[in-house]
């Protein structure tokens, strides 16, 4: 099972406080509300946020998310968009449609295992990666 963000702020000393902890639910439910591939930019969290709380304000979206980025609970992805996106820290891959901008999120056993291989043919111990795969939809 995936831990929380709650679950890995304690696990990193990330203290939460309301505001935070907000921020965090907003976060964590992304995907459950708006869909498998949604990969919210700090505007469009302060949008959803602002709606529980109007109190929290944009510099404190900025602030929660960089401070669980650098925590290593979240990912930063740029898609080629212009725009910083952010999810869960969690081990999967991207297919990016760079036409409609649809983001496909994928595990795959071979891809994971070709990865280890190759960080040990170098020498090297695997310890984090990350892959997008950019695209057209076939017809």
């Amino acid at each position: 099972m995936l831990e929380t963000i709650e679950e890995k702020c304690q696990k990193n000393g990330v203290k939460l406080t309301d505001q935070r902890r907000i921020i965090a639910r907003v976060i964590s439910e992304s995907k459950k509300t708006y869909g498998e591939s949604d990969h919210p930019d700090v505007d469009e969290l302060y949008n959803r946020v602002s709606k529980i709380d109007s109190k929290i304000s944009i510099a404190t979206v900025y602030r929660t998310v960089k401070l669980f980025e650098e925590a290593g609970i979240l990912t930063k992805h740029d898609f080629k968009s212009g725009k910083a996106r952010y999810e869960l820290n969690d081990d999967h891959n991207h297919l990016i449609d760079i036409k409609t901008g649809e983001i496909i999120e994928f595990v795959d056993e071979e891809i994971e295992e070709l990865q280890k291989k190759i960080a040990d043919k170098y020498g090297y111990k695997l310890v984090d990666h990350k892959l997008e795969l950019y695209g057209i939809k076939k017809k």
